[in-house]
């Protein structure tokens, strides 16, 4: 052996130390170290998006860094889910409801992402409240009473079903009644609550928080909410599988996901503050004014909740055939 062989052997030996030595601590650097960026697939004002807020401004104060949130709304969250996909930054994280990873791929032929592939879920955030609503003027007083009118007037009654999973939560109610119905497609979710108001529309189903404005005003009035448990904001009104349809019952639920690659070390850490923000009893106070529950989970549990989501949207569109 010649001495190049030795001095090339001795460096490259040294260098492997250096590396090892060094690879700890690269590990073990805080995350974040600069502003994270937090995707919300609807528009500021939507109730993700406040809950994003409430969320992100704890987190900055745990980080000790900026948390802003990036509003990328359209085509039912596609636009944002999408442009989080294809960030590819590690200091980035979305906020969404669970459809476009429990729902679109069972009703969608094609999707500009893969939820398998592109997103770690990371901890859920918030339960929403479904709610099923009628005019405040309407005698309709119960979901029994609700099947019974459409069973006398088959096709007559009117309802609309907001975007996500109420559509086919809808459907699959109808179609276990054998209930014809006329379904009613709206380009904005407003316009339906007007019609609702002014009793145009006989029923909807949506979040609470965008009905409640008209409950409050008496323009509407609550039938049930489709959560497993009462709403602590309506607690007199009775849950869908209280009422006897259990086939309408669904948590609604919204949380942060991670990029394609998220080291599981660093999913857990994140999902641990929030799990911490969430039991801050202010943020709990915020989001109770907007009809929403603080819940974090753990990752396992989170894929678990989008998981059955997903079987049950599966099943339903089993039954009713419908797909986009």
């Amino acid at each position: 052996m010649d001495m190049t062989t030795v001095r090339i052997g001795a460096l490259a030996a040294g260098v492997a130390v250096s590396l090892a030595a060094a690879a700890p601590a690269a590990a073990s650097e805080p995350w974040p170290q600069r502003m994270v960026r937090v995707f919300v697939p609807t528009g500021p004002g939507s109730a993700t998006d406040m809950a994003a807020r409430i969320f992100a401004d704890r987190l900055a104060n745990r980080w000790k860094q900026p948390v802003v949130v990036e509003n990328r709304a359209g085509a039912d969250g596609l636009i944002g889910v999408s442009a989080f996909a294809a960030a590819h930054d590690d200091h980035a994280l979305l906020f969404s409801f669970a459809a476009p990873m429990s729902v679109y791929p069972v009703v969608r032929e094609k999707l500009p992402y893969d939820p398998a592939r592109d997103f770690v879920p990371i901890s859920s955030a918030t339960d929403s409240f479904g709610i099923l609503a009628v005019p405040g003027s309407s005698k309709i007083g119960s979901l029994a009473e609700l099947a019974a009118a459409a069973r006398a007037r088959p096709g007559k009654l009117n309802s609309y079903a907001s975007s996500g999973i109420f559509p086919y939560l809808l459907a699959g109610f109808l179609q276990s009644e054998g209930l014809d119905v006329m379904q009613i497609s709206y380009r904005e979710q407003n316009l339906a609550m007007q019609d609702l108001g002014a009793g145009r529309l006989d029923f909807l189903m949506s979040v609470i928080g965008a009905v409640l404005p008209l409950v409050q005003d008496g323009k509407a009035r609550f039938l049930a909410v489709t959560n497993s448990r009462r709403s602590p904001i309506v607690p007199d009104v009775p849950t869908v599988t209280e009422a006897g349809y259990p086939e309408l019952a669904f948590e609604g639920f919204q949380g942060f996901f991670g990029a394609r690659g998220m080291p599981p070390e660093l999913r857990d850490r994140i999902a641990a503050d929030v799990g911490a923000v969430a039991a801050d009893p202010v943020l709990v106070a915020r989001l109770d004014a907007l009809a929403q529950l603080a819940h974090a989970t753990t990752p396992t549990a989170f894929a678990g909740m989008i998981e059955d989501q997903r079987a049950k949207i599966a099943d339903i569109v089993r039954r009713t055939g419908m797909k986009q």
